[in-house]
C-alpha cells in the first residue's frame, strides 16, 4: 500500500507547494541520502503520509483475540478518576 504502488500509472497531474530555504535544505539532503530525486521522495513521503493519516480514519484491523479484548474493554464499566473530573469541570486557561 504505502510507498511503491502496485503498477506504474501515468503522472498527468502537477502538485506545487511554496517552501522555506530551510525546508528545502531538508528535503534536498534527505532525498540525495535515499538516492531518490526531490520530486520522488516528496511524492513518497506525502503519499505514505496521506495513506497513513487516513487509514486512522478508515480503517481499524484486529485479530479476534484483539478484538474480543477491544469489546470487553469497551463493555467494561468505567472506573472513577477524581484529577480527570476536577480536570473536565473546572476552568481552563481558554475560559
Amino acid at each position: 500500500m504505502a510507498g511503491s504502488p502496485a503498477r506504474k500509472e501515468a503522472k498527468a497531474d502537477r502538485v506545487e507547494l511554496r517552501a522555506s530555504s530551510r525546508q528545502t535544505a531538508v528535503i534536498r539532503r534527505a532525498a540525495e541520502a535515499t538516492g531518490k530525486s526531490m520530486s520522488a521522495f516528496m511524492l513518497d513521503a506525502s503519499t505514505m503520509e496521506a495513506e497513513r493519516a487516513l487509514a486512522d480514519r478508515n480503517v481499524f484491523r484486529l485479530d479476534a483475540e484483539a478484538w474480543e479484548r477491544f469489546v470487553e474493554a469497551l463493555d467494561r464499566r468505567a472506573k472513577p478518576h477524581p484529577r480527570l473530573r476536577r480536570l473536565m469541570t473546572e476552568p481552563s486557561v481558554l475560559d
